[in-house]
């Protein structure tokens, strides 16, 4: 039986994922991301994680925080794992450097504020 993983550690999940997509992209540009295939599907699956992690924390915590594009989050893995033929590497990259960052911190402040209570 899998071990029950509640909402703090779906936020790290998702925390860890964002910071391993800006570890890869550190220095780097869209090209690179186009024309390095390691680097493409590193950066792709670990959006894919951000999504399929916030798809698991709870209808609550997500109806607490509207600030959060909860839908959006999870809408992007969808497209990631069963639209794999037409991944843009526009798209990722737009992911990665314009909606990762402000997610990023919603997410932190949100684990920190459950993490006090």
């Amino acid at each position: 039986m899998r071990e029950l993983v509640r909402d703090p550690g779906r936020l790290e999940h998702m925390l860890t994922a964002i910071d391993n997509v800006a570890q890869f992209l550190a220095g780097r540009t869209m090209d690179d991301l186009k024309n390095d295939k390691i680097l493409f599907f590193a950066v792709v699956k670990n959006i894919e994680i951000v999504g399929e992690a916030a798809n698991f924390v709870t209808k609550e915590l997500q109806a607490q925080h509207p600030e959060v594009a909860w839908r959006d989050v999870i809408s992007m893995r969808h497209v990631l794992v069963h639209g794999y033929y037409q991944i843009d590497a526009m798209i990722a990259w737009k992911t990665a450097t314009e909606n990762l960052p402000p997610l990023r911190a919603q997410i932190e402040a949100i684990l920190k504020s459950i993490t006090a209570e």
